[in-house]
């Protein structure tokens, strides 16, 4: 197991941007096939990114397609969220997860993967 430590959300208005970092501690994250979810309140947490171990194939759902970046800083062993043309239904908190074994797809769900980080909330005012 991973631990794992989200930062970077806030509060933004429709249309601006922000960028995520989920950072570990202990463990290589390269190691690690790596994804975003979020969970608005009252609703299932559901899948947004997901990134090779290789970096070499990213997945996004249809949602986030062409507004969100997932990428690997691995010099700084963190892998991050670019979100951008944000719009009010991507509030909620964000989850960076890692995937012990496997390669991560867009068919993954929360059960698929090992470690979570704690959240961090992301607030878009319309």
């Amino acid at each position: 197991q991973v631990q794992l430590a989200e930062s970077g959300g806030g509060l933004v208005q429709a249309g601006g941007s922000l960028r995520l970092s989920c950072a570990a501690s202990g463990r290589t994250l390269s190691s690690y096939g790596m994804a975003w979810f979020r969970q608005a309140p009252g609703k299932e947490r559901e899948f947004v990114a997901a990134i090779r171990r290789s970096a070499d194939y990213t997945y996004y759902s249809d949602s986030v397609k062409g507004r969100f970046t997932i990428s690997r800083a691995n010099a700084k062993n963190t892998v991050d969220l670019q979100m951008n043309s944000l719009k009010p239904e991507d509030t909620a908190v964000y989850y960076c997860a890692a995937k012990m074994y496997g390669l991560p797809t867009i068919k993954d769900s929360v059960d698929n993967y090992d470690s979570w980080g704690q959240g961090t909330q992301v607030t878009v005012s319309s």
